[in-house]
């Protein structure tokens, strides 16, 4: 078995919530959607885009209540959720044309989430070939487009639905 090494990755989750207070709380409470790249916002939940993307378009849903777990999430929220997630990957396929498309949550810290605190569902588009030795050698990700960029065209695409 081969092993791929990202250090950089470790140094954002141990960092992730030391800046302030929960990034997704602070986030939806600014209404500074333009600024803060909130893509749109729902009864219950919101989606943001990742401001450290794997890919370009790279997007979150995250509910305004501040849970840790799926169990303590209300089923209105966790169904909200998963209803704009739905909308998310179809946005995103329709913006971009991927190949694949990688949806899904780590719980916990010890599970790899980056803000432990606050369940997030993380949806982002895949290409065949669209990781490659810069993110594991040089702590690099190659990204083809800004963020204000990805911001402008998705959010445009939530608007018009």
């Amino acid at each position: 078995m081969e092993h791929l090494w990202s250090p950089w990755r470790y140094r954002y989750i141990s960092q992730a919530e030391s800046a302030g207070g929960c990034i997704f709380c602070l986030k939806a409470e600014e209404r500074k959607d333009d600024t803060n790249f909130v893509l749109y916002r729902g009864k219950l939940n919101f989606a943001i885009l990742n401001l450290y993307p794997y890919t370009t378009g790279h997007l979150m849903i995250a509910p305004y209540e501040h849970v840790p777990t799926l169990e303590q999430a209300s089923e209105e929220a966790l169904s909200e959720m998963m209803l704009l997630t739905r909308r998310a990957s179809h946005y995103l396929r329709e913006v971009y044309r991927p190949e694949g498309m990688n949806v899904g949550m780590n719980v916990g810290a010890s599970a790899g989430a980056g803000i432990a605190g606050h369940i997030h569902m993380h949806v982002l588009p895949r290409w065949s070939g669209d990781t490659n030795f810069m993110t594991t050698l040089a702590e690099t990700r190659v990204l083809p487009e800004d963020l204000a960029d990805t911001y402008a065209k998705l959010s445009r695409a939530f608007r018009q639905a």
